[in-house]
C-alpha cells in the first residue's frame, strides 16, 4: 500500500484497499487472479504484484509485467474518493451486502462491485430476474420487454439489466414507469454513464434503484469487458429472459452463462421470419423455457404454487350442454327445418332420443318446432357465430 493508502486504511480496510488496488490491475473475470486471491489471499497478492518480483504462477513474463505496469498506476484512496463523489461504495465478499449468488462464479467472482443508489443490493438480488436482448430491436420487442419488466416489479421482482440501448432499456423504462425496483450493470465505472445518450436513464436508476459494476471509477467499457459483464448478470439472478436476439447477440452469453450457473434460462420468441427473433428462438430449442408474459417468468423463478393462469379459449354456451344434447343440436341443418328422423339419422341415435334431446335445446332456445320439424333458431345460429348464448 502507498502511504496514502495507509492513512486510509484502518482495521478491517486493508482487504478493502487491497481488492480496489487489485481492481485496477486485474481485468473483470479473470479466473488466475482469482485463484491467486483464493489460495494466497489479498495482502500477498498485493504486496507480490506491487514488489514486481518473482511472478505468480500462471501467467508468462510478458503478461506479469504487464500487471506489474498497471499497479504502479493503481491509487485504491483516489479510486474510493472518486467513488464517494459520485455517491458509490464499494462492497466486497463477505460484506453484509455482498449477494453470495455471486459466489457461485468461483474463480470468475468479481474482486468486489462498485454500487450506486440507497438500497441494499444483497437484499435487492435475492428475488431478482434478468431480462435482456438486442440492442437494435424492433417495436414489438421494445413493447415486450417493457411490458414484461413492468409485470414483474408488479409481482414484486427487481428487474437486472445491462443499460445498453434497445430491450435493456426498455426493461429498465417498464420497471421504473410501474414505480417498481431495476438495476443496471454497467461494463465500466458506474461514474460514467455508459452509453452516453442513456446518461439521464442511468442517473434516474441510481436515484430509484441501483447502478452497478465491477470496473472502478472512470473506467471505460470494452467489447470484451460487456461479455465478461454478462456474466455478473447471470449470477445475480434467480432467471435471465432474452427478448430478441440474433444468433450471435452478445445476450446469449448471458443466457449460456445463466444455463451453466444452473440458473432459469427463458426466450420470449418472435415471428420466424425476424433475423432479430433466430437467436431466441435457437436458444428455445435447446433447454430454454418459452415464456410469453411476467406470470410465466415467475411461476419459473418464483415459489411453488406461484402458478401462471392457464390458457384456453373461450367457453362457448353450447359448450356446457350435455354431450347428447351437442350430438343433436350438430345434426340439425343450417338453413331448413329437418324431420326428426333425419336428425336422429345423422345424430347416430334413436328418433325417441332425439326428440327428448330437441325440447330440452329448444327450453334454451336453441330450436324451434315447425310442424313436423326442427329448426335452428336465428339466434342459435349468431350464437354459433359470435360465441353469445342465444337466450
Amino acid at each position: 500500500m502507498s502511504r496514502a493508502d495507509e492513512g486510509l486504511a484502518g482495521e478491517g480496510d486493508e482487504d478493502l484497499l487491497g481488492r480496489v488496488f487489485l481492481g485496477r490491475v486485474v481485468e473483470p473475470g479473470d479466473e488466475i487472479g482469482g485463484r491467486w486471491v483464493r489460495e494466497f489471499g489479498v495482502g500477498e497478492v498485493v504486496r507480490r504484484i506491487r514488489g514486481g518480483g518473482e511472478a505468480l504462477p500462471g501467467v508468462s513474463e510478458a503478461r506479469w509485467a504487464g500487471l506489474v505496469a498497471r499497479a504502479e498506476r493503481a491509487e485504491p484512496a483516489r479510486d474510493l474518493a472518486m467513488a464517494r463523489a459520485a455517491g458509490a461504495r464499494f462492497v466486497v465478499p463477505g460484506a453484509p451486502e455482498w449477494p453470495g449468488q455471486l459466489d457461485d462464479l468461483g474463480d470468475a467472482r468479481p474482486l468486489g462491485l462498485w454500487v450506486r443508489g440507497r438500497p441494499g443490493l444483497r437484499m435487492w438480488a435475492l428475488r431478482s430476474v434478468a431480462v435482456v436482448g438486442a440492442r437494435a430491436c424492433t417495436e414489438y420487442g421494445s413493447h415486450v420487454a417493457a411490458t414484461l419488466a413492468a409485470g414483474l416489479t408488479e409481482r414484486g421482482w427487481v428487474v437486472v439489466s445491462g443499460g445498453a440501448y434497445g430491450i435493456d432499456a426498455a426493461a429498465h423504462r417498464g420497471a421504473l414507469a410501474a414505480g417498481g425496483a431495476t438495476v443496471a450493470v454497467l461494463a465500466c465505472g458506474v461514474d460514467r454513464p455508459y452509453p452516453r445518450g442513456h446518461t439521464a436513464l442511468i442517473e434516474r436508476i441510481a436515484d430509484q434503484g441501483l447502478v452497478i459494476g465491477e470496473l472502478p471509477p472512470g473506467d471505460h467499457p470494452t467489447p470484451s469487458r460487456f461479455i465478461l459483464r454478462n456474466r455478473v448478470i447471470a449470477a445475480l439472478t434467480r432467471g435471465t429472459v432474452v427478448v430478441e436476439a440474433a444468433c450471435r447477440s452478445g445476450s446469449l452469453a448471458t443466457a449460456r452463462a445463466a444455463q451453466r450457473l444452473g440458473r432459469h434460462t427463458m426466450g420470449v420468441p418472435g415471428p420466424v421470419t425476424s433475423a432479430l427473433s433466430a437467436g431466441v428462438h435457437e436458444l428455445l430449442r435447446g433447454e430454454a423455457a418459452l415464456v410469453t408474459d411476467a406470470a410465466e417468468v415467475a411461476e419459473l423463478v418464483g415459489a411453488m404454487g406461484d402458478l401462471a393462469p392457464p390458457r384456453t379459449g373461450p367457453i362457448l354456451p353450447r359448450d356446457l350442454l350435455a354431450p347428447a344434447a351437442r350430438t343433436v343440436l350438430a345434426a340439425l341443418p343450417g338453413g331448413r327445418a329437418a324431420p326428426v328422423g333425419e336428425i336422429a339419422l345423422d345424430a347416430r341415435t334413436t328418433p325417441d332420443e332425439a326428440i327428448a334431446r330437441l325440447y330440452e335445446l329448444r327450453a334454451l332456445g336453441y330450436v324451434e318446432r315447425h310442424g313436423d320439424g326442427w329448426k335452428l333458431t336465428r339466434q342459435a345460429v349468431i350464437s354459433a357465430r359470435t360465441g353469445h348464448p342465444p337466450c
